[in-house]
């Protein structure tokens, strides 16, 4: 009787581990039966990508938000280290370039110089993986409240994306709003 007992309890648990595994039920015992989502019709198909997830490194996430805080503190050189050794620059004024990181250094170096000081609040990030493309860029949305040595105040709400390559960034563009007064 105890070998009968002993060889029934295994083939018990097994059935009822691959019973559970092949159902599922609702608080009714309804089987669920899982179903395909249908496609959605979209109006637009993406020209660049419409596939990402945010598989990115951390690494390249604090790469680009201590390129925000250099400069806030008037670290511009940090902020050119952050950059590739040719940056294409998306400015928020509509104008293109594609400088060499020395470049932008001398550039921004110039226009940093002319503010006394920058806040930066930092409201969101995200990290974005192009998977048809294997292209890695992170989004930012922040306040920046310039102070010039001229007097003059400019607060804005930011939109940037950085696209990084090789841990640094390579693509920059931002948009802005400026705030209400």
């Amino acid at each position: 009787m105890k070998k009968f007992f002993l060889f029934l309890f295994p083939v018990a648990l097994l059935l009822s581990c691959n019973d559970t595994a092949k159902k599922s039920a609702t608080a009714d015992n309804t089987p669920v039966v899982a179903a395909d989502k249908p496609a959605v019709d979209l109006p637009y198909t993406a020209s660049y990508s419409g596939s990402f997830n945010s598989d990115v490194s951390d690494q390249d996430l604090k790469m680009v938000l201590t390129s925000y805080k250099d400069w806030a503190d008037g670290n511009v050189k940090g902020v050119a280290d952050a950059m590739a050794d040719t940056l294409e620059f998306d400015a928020w004024d509509g104008s293109s370039s594609r400088l060499p990181r020395a470049g932008l250094l001398k550039r921004w170096t110039a226009f940093r110089d002319s503010m006394s000081s920058v806040k930066v609040e930092m409201e969101a990030w995200h990290k974005m993986h192009s998977t048809d493309k294997n292209e890695n860029f992170i989004v930012v949305w922040y306040k920046e409240y310039d102070v010039f040595k001229s007097g003059k105040v400019d607060s804005s709400n930011w939109h940037d994306i950085n696209q990084v390559k090789d841990g640094k960034i390579s693509y920059y563009a931002q948009y802005k709003k400026p705030m209400k007064k």
